[in-house]
């Protein structure tokens, strides 16, 4: 995710990183092209009425403009709905490491309360590997005892079996007599909306925007833009191709950012940042147990992750 600061607004005008444009510009390219190319036939295209009345783009655009509008509130949801749910797993992972430790009796079980938010570092580790199909098992290994990593490399749903973990604990917990029955049912409340958590996550990465509606607009979109030069070739002349190209990345763009943000868990530039939020809930989680906290990486203004 960007997280550079906003500069002054000329030189945001030629900003380069974080901006869909070093994508969109082979396809920008190929439009001015087509745009010259008509311009160049321009009196061919004037003789035999091969041309349209600029009126009609001008209605047509604020349609299609309503449409992506709305194309990009739907993926702008997704990407808020996503960050409401790692904030809400920072705050319940929290809760249930206070709890462990203010609410578990017993001085001599600082052993096992640490075990208990190792597996709560380690569920969000592998809720972010799931969600951006990435491996876990480096994290795994480095969080878990090798009789709790190891079996998890062959499930497919590791944080619902961390999650399992975690209540099993909880079982044992109430066993030994270290937590009461209403204790017990507070931390388990906490568990319930991790797994809450977890299904909202795998809802908003299994479920895009129809297919039907993305192809559609898609097609719209690039169509609307090729037919640009057509409308304004006989008002603008020569100037026809750069004001096409200014029009055409205002649209294309938009659609490019509804893309991105379709989907908040992947690794393109304006996703969320998952590496950074898991580090953080792993510090908070690690102060929380009274141990020391890793070290974050530095960045310089620009930080993808």
């Amino acid at each position: 995710m960007i997280t550079k600061k906003k500069t002054n607004w000329f030189r945001m005008l030629f900003e380069w990183k974080g901006s869909v444009l070093p994508q969109l510009l082979p396809r920008l390219i190929l439009l001015f092209a087509f745009a010259v190319l008509v311009v160049y036939f321009r009196e061919f295209l004037l003789r035999y009425q091969l041309h349209f009345n600029p009126a009609i783009f001008t209605l047509f655009g604020i349609a299609l403009a309503i449409f992506l509008g709305f194309r990009n509130s739907v993926s702008y949801d997704r990407f808020w709905e996503g960050r409401k749910l790692w904030g809400a797993l920072l705050n319940d992972t929290r809760s249930l490491a206070r709890q462990a430790h203010t609410l578990v009796e017993g001085d001599d079980y600082n052993k096992e309360r640490t075990e208990f938010i190792q597996l709560l570092t380690a569920f969000v580790y592998a809720l972010k590997h799931q969600l951006r199909q990435s491996s876990p098992d480096a994290d795994m290994h480095r969080l878990l005892p090798e009789s709790v990593a190891k079996p998890l490399e062959s499930v497919t749903f590791k944080p619902v079996m961390i999650m399992k973990e975690l209540g099993l604990w909880i079982k044992k917990t109430k066993t030994a007599g270290r937590v009461d029955s209403i204790t017990q049912t507070a931390m388990e409340e906490n568990l319930n909306k991790l797994s809450d958590i977890v299904g909202g996550c795998e809802r908003i990465a299994s479920t895009p925007i129809p297919y039907t509606y993305s192809v559609l607009l898609h097609r719209t979109v690039y169509i609307y833009c090729f037919l640009l030069p057509f409308g304004f070739v006989e008002s603008l002349g020569w100037g026809t191709p750069f004001i096409i190209v200014f029009i055409a990345y205002t649209f294309v763009a938009l659609e490019a950012i509804a893309d991105e943000l379709e989907d908040p868990f992947g690794i393109q530039p304006n996703d969320l940042a998952l590496d950074a939020m898991a580090q953080m809930i792993e510090n908070t989680l690690l102060e929380l147990d009274n141990r020391k906290i890793q070290p974050v990486p530095k960045t310089s203004g620009y930080y993808i992750t």
